[in-house]
């Protein structure tokens, strides 16, 4: 297998002006339109990286935050984030300027799949991503949580089928029939649309996708609808020119305010159309929303299936809506918002908030040293009113060793005096389990008490961490206790780095919150050892329980 790539770096910048063509009545650029960049982009970034053409296999969830006009700038950033031995992820970012303003907002942010075509019958591996920076080493460590996501897809979606098939939420009355919003086109595969080897554009695929979705969705609003979002594509198979593409887009479900379109796209080569012999090389889920003249929201009406295919297609759109939802729920998690519930429909992305979290305060600048002793080292953060922590100590003992007892946290009371008890509620997989935990009262107040999830990542590659990241969820099975007070753990874990066959490094962050916050101000303050005692405890600990192995 030859390897390719990685001399030049996967970064490239685009810029547009948005004119007349591109637009929509509105004056508006056409999500069509921006779509065919981001993949131009895209694909140029992942053509940079691997030095070979590349195409397509998927992009992922994309949400338009904003409307560029006409005589605006457009500018697309694209960076291949990680490369995953024949295929990589490259990560988008659109924003819009004004000209007269030179104010400038972010469009959309979008991940992107992409592989290098194998030249005759070999395959290419890639060479691993160069990383100059903080984000380069930040973005590259998420990139394997959000591969995760999209192999687990599937199997979420399917429980939540399951799920959504029992209820009956489907209402007859004043319904209106999907029948009507049925649309079909054809489009020709020219050159125009193709690279140099013939293989047909992704993103000329996903705009001429949109076109026949907004016209599908026109047909039950009686209005101009707009594309908000898009329920991942994803390619099936490839296309060249001289094909005939075949689109059928439908409404699957109508909610309050916004509508989920179905595009099936199949194509044909000259004798596969005579024998009728579809390919299916593409589908992808729409969601739009419409407006009135003064900008609000309008309500659509509700829609009745009228074969079974139409009753699965309604009931698929409740479960994407609901996978949607919790998506953006946790990418736009702030500080001061609640541990999140632990349902079927979020766990992927509670998952990768819980893991994206302790990464992201690992990678932090600014961290200041506040204590030294032999073997470890105490480090603070402050961010606005955010104070982090983070314990360093060194242990005589392989990593994966380490990993694998602090990663069992019926451990945690044999060195650590904050948890009287813990207690398995949860054993999701090898991966994810969630524990209930009992603390210790402060002088006048109740025990404390949390239920957290516990997710655990093997590296990847020799220099990556260990890691074994904690927050705080909600389940409806344990609600809080009049005799405990329940606290959170915004953000927490380890992160265990080897050193050499027989030591490692083994550091410890906290974001401190007020559940936290008892138990660490004597420390930070000075007139407590506690931090440096509980981390000589845990050493002793990890060393001791190391040697029986």
């Amino acid at each position: 297998m030859e390897r390719r790539g990685g001399a030049a770096g996967g970064e490239v910048c685009m810029c547009q002006t948005v004119l007349p063509a591109h637009a929509s009545h509105r004056g508006e650029l056409g999500a069509g339109q921006l779509l065919k960049w981001m993949d131009a982009a895209a694909c140029l970034a992942a053509e940079k990286h691997a030095g070979v053409s590349c195409v397509t296999v998927s992009m992922d969830d994309i949400q338009f935050e904003e409307a560029a006009r006409v005589g605006q700038i457009i500018t697309i950033k694209a960076k291949v984030n990680r490369a995953f031995n024949t295929s990589m992820e490259v990560g988008i970012k659109v924003t819009v300027q004004d000209i007269l303003t030179n104010v400038e907002k972010i469009v959309s942010v979008a991940y992107a799949t992409y592989v290098a075509k194998p030249v005759g019958a070999g395959k290419i591996a890639l060479e691993p991503v160069k990383l100059l920076s903080t984000e380069d080493h930040l973005e590259h460590a998420l990139a394997i949580e959000r591969r995760r996501i999209r192999l687990g897809y599937e199997q979420v979606f399917q429980n939540l089928m399951q799920e959504s098939n029992k209820e009956d939420t489907f209402e007859e009355e004043d319904a209106v029939s999907t029948d009507v919003t049925h649309v079909q086109s054809i489009e020709l595969v020219q050159p125009p649309h193709a690279n140099h080897h013939g293989n047909t554009f992704g993103g000329q695929i996903m705009a001429w996708m949109e076109t026949v979705a907004s016209i599908s969705a026109s047909r039950l609003c009686r209005s101009y609808p707009v594309l908000k979002s898009v329920n991942m594509f994803k390619f099936w198979g490839p296309s060249v020119v001289g094909d005939r593409l075949v689109f059928n887009a439908i409404v699957n479900n109508a909610f309050q305010n916004s509508v989920e379109v179905g595009v099936r796209v199949e194509a044909y080569n000259c004798e596969e159309w005579i024998k009728d012999q579809a390919r299916h090389i593409n589908s992808a889920f729409l969601i739009f929303n419409t407006v009135n003249d003064k900008g609000e929201l309008l309500t659509f009406p509700r829609i009745k299936p009228t074969t079974k295919d139409g009753m699965r297609r309604y009931h698929g759109a409740i479960a994407r809506r609901r996978i949607r939802l919790a998506r953006k729920c946790m990418l736009s998690t702030k500080e001061d918002k609640p541990s999140d519930p632990w349902e079927r429909s979020n766990q992927a992305y509670v998952s990768y908030s819980n893991v994206a979290a302790l990464t992201q305060l690992a990678a932090k600048s600014g961290w200041e040293i506040t204590s030294t002793l032999d073997h470890i080292k105490i480090w603070t953060h402050e961010e606005g009113d955010v104070l982090s922590l983070k314990v360093e100590m060194q242990v005589k003992i392989p990593s994966h060793l380490a990993f694998s007892l602090l990663s069992d946290f019926t451990f945690r009371q044999q060195w650590d005096k904050h948890f009287i008890t813990c207690e398995v509620l949860q054993a999701l997989n090898e991966d994810e389990k969630i524990y209930y935990v009992m603390s210790p009262p402060m002088t006048g107040h109740k025990p404390r008490d949390f239920v957290i999830l516990v997710s655990l990542r093997q590296p990847c590659q020799p220099s990556e961490p260990y890691i074994v990241a904690v927050k705080s969820v909600t389940l409806t099975s344990m609600p809080p206790s009049p005799e405990r007070c329940r606290s959170e753990i915004l953000c927490a874990g380890f992160q265990i780095y080897g050193d050499s066959n027989s030591s490692c490094t083994v550091c410890y962050f906290n974001q401190v919150t007020s559940g936290v916050m008892p138990y660490l101000a004597a420390n930070l303050t000075g007139s407590s050892k506690s931090i440096e005692d509980t981390a000589l405890e845990c050493i002793k600990f990890l060393e001791l329980k190391g040697s029986k192995y």
